[in-house]
């Protein structure tokens, strides 16, 4: 791994709508590596100011997450292969959405 890769562990959880604790399997948590630095781009998008900081952080995620998928799905033989024009587009959207100004 080199030194400009990050970790970043996700965790999803629903929140109740009763307020009681969830019961049985109520957490989805993953590993995700990648060479982006998710707080440098969330710090990026808070100065901004264009979206609410739920927003910000669930694009920043959502963003990084596809960039991941799309990296895999540009190896021969995998499953998402044929979604790799669809995937660069959205990308490409995403970041002017995030690009200053």
């Amino acid at each position: 791994m080199s030194s400009n890769t990050h970790r970043y562990r996700i965790t999803v959880t629903p929140i109740e709508t009763d307020g009681q604790q969830c019961t049985g399997r109520c957490t989805l948590e993953f590993d995700q590596r990648t060479t982006y630095s998710w707080m440098k781009q969330f710090e990026q998008a808070q100065r901004q100011r264009r979206l609410p900081s739920n927003d910000d952080a669930s694009l920043v995620v959502a963003t990084g997450l596809l960039h991941s998928l799309s990296a895999a799905s540009g190896r021969h033989g995998n499953a998402l292969e044929n979604l790799q024009p669809e995937l660069d587009q959205l990308l490409l959207k995403l970041e002017k959405l995030q690009q200053p100004g």
